[in-house]
Formats: C-alpha cells, structure tokens, sequence
C-alpha cells in the first residue's frame, strides 16, 4: 500500500500459509530417525530344521551371531531383512503348523516372478493356499500363503502391483535406501569386500 492508502489485507491466503507452516511443523514434531525393518525373531521347535527350510524355500543365508548370545539359536540374512531364529523352551507358545488363515499373522516378501515361487513350494513339497485379489483401480495381487516348520505363517506376493497412498495427513512415507542394510562381508576369489 502506498502512505495513507487504505487496502484490503489477504487474511484467507496469511491464515493458510500458517496452517501449512503448523502441519510442516506437526509432521517434523512425529519424525523419527528409523531407517528399515532390521529382523523378525521366530521361536523354533527345531532351529536346525528351521535353518533348513528358510535357505532352502526362500534362499536365507546363515550368518555369524555374537558369542554374547549364550542361547540356541540362529541368524538368516537377505534381502535386506534379517530372520532370528531362537530355540523354544515351550513349544505350547508355538502356533498349529497345519493352520493358514491369511488374515492371521504373517510375514510377506514382495516377489518378481510368482510362477517360479509356486514352483519351488511344489518342488519342496511345502503345502500352500493360493489367492488373488484385485483393487478397485484393477491392479492384481497374486498371494501365496504356507506355513514355516513352527506354524509361522509366509505370504509371498507381487504386491509391487498396489500403490501406496498415505489414508492420513500426519508423517512422510519414507523409502529406505541401500543405506538400511548392515555392512555385509564378501568374499569374491578369495579376497574378503566389505559392502
């Protein structure tokens, strides 16, 4: 406004700015310095026959676990997510290995290629309960559901094929970067490569 001139104050467009530097603040406020999921710990009947099946049926590598831990137990890497395997003092905490109920707990792995997965559960003779659901939007998801050998349920799915859309306004989604996974020890012709 020039001296002495009377004017019209925007107070929609002020109030708005506020409201959005609130929420910017309120979102900053919940942030929280999580990066990944690390690992999912199972209690096992049998760790050994446990190993067994999560390299075999879904190419878990076996890796070294501190000497501190004084139990029976094992630990599984790969795709960036971590399998900690425990011996079970109680197998009455264990789940029925014969039950699958895809609205039960589950953990899920996204997968590239649905008819090869299929292919290995028959190849290992791992029983398992087939499902395909569409969205709304026509997107297919392809699910697959079997048990591990402590009745833990598994989905494997192309769920790639949903997207995301946040139902809320608070927090960011946040995607994790190459930066999640731990340091792994490689060792190509013999050479030891720290990645």
């Amino acid at each position: 406004h020039r001296p002495g001139q009377r004017g019209i104050m925007d107070t929609k467009g002020k109030e708005n700015h506020n409201e959005a530097g609130k929420q910017k603040r309120r979102e900053e406020e919940h942030e929280l310095p999580l990066m990944a999921l690390n690992h999912v710990s199972r209690l096992c009947r049998s760790v050994e026959d446990s190993v067994d099946f999560y390299t075999r049926a879904l190419g878990f590598v076996k890796i070294e676990r501190p000497e501190a831990l004084d139990f029976d137990g094992a630990w599984l890497f790969n795709y960036g997510v971590g399998i900690h395997l425990v011996q079970s003092r109680d197998e009455e905490r264990l789940p029925r290995a014969d039950h699958l109920d895809p609205m039960d707990n589950h953990i899920s792995f996204q997968c590239k290629d649905m008819e090869a997965m299929e292919q290995k559960l028959k190849d290992l003779e791992i029983e398992y309960m087939k499902r395909t659901l569409q969205d709304e939007n026509g997107a297919t998801i392809d699910q697959l559901f079997f048990n591990d050998p402590d009745g833990f349920m598994i989905e494997i799915c192309n769920c790639e094929n949903l997207k995301l859309v946040p139902a809320g306004s608070l927090g960011r989604i946040k995607l994790p970067f190459d930066r999640h996974n731990p340091p792994v020890e490689l060792e190509e012709d013999g050479v030891a490569n720290h990645n």
